[in-house]
């Protein structure tokens, strides 16, 4: 078990093998290596992907498959190599979410989904082409009407 400081919930203890490591970082953070996954209170959704070394930097995530049912893309050869990743049910997709007052207004990220080896834990934040974007309403049109 190793503490940590939190964006969100202050001091938690975590158990060091949930931990996730990306490499590479996530762009725009190339230092930060550690992360894990802390559960909203009474969200199945949403999850914080909380750097286990700076506090600040933590986001809120959550499976696009939630929000976009038919998001699909394809994992190149050199990310699958990268992650270890030799079956599907290895594979754990997780989005950016950027929230706002009010919640109607939020985003998420489908270009830049986080890709996890669940059973190895490593990841990585993968960039796809145009035809997604990094704002996605989390409602659509229809739904918030």
């Amino acid at each position: 078990m190793m503490k940590i400081e939190t964006k969100y919930f202050g001091k938690m203890t975590i158990n060091e093998e949930k931990i996730i490591r990306f490499e590479k970082g996530l762009p725009g953070f190339y230092d930060e290596k550690t992360f894990v996954l802390i559960d909203f209170p009474d969200n199945p959704v949403f999850q914080i992907l909380q750097s286990t070394t700076t506090a600040v930097v933590a986001f809120v995530v959550a499976s696009p498959y939630h929000f976009q049912m038919d998001y699909t893309f394809d994992l190149s050869e050199q990310t699958k190599e990268g992650l270890g990743i030799t079956k599907p049910e290895e594979v754990k997709v997780l989005s950016i979410l950027t929230l706002r007052d009010p919640f109607i207004d939020s985003t998420i990220n489908l270009q830049a989904p986080l890709i996890i080896n669940a059973e190895s834990l490593i990841g990585e934040q993968i960039i796809l082409n145009d035809r997604f974007s990094t704002r996605t309403p989390l409602q659509t049109e229809k739904a918030r009407a």
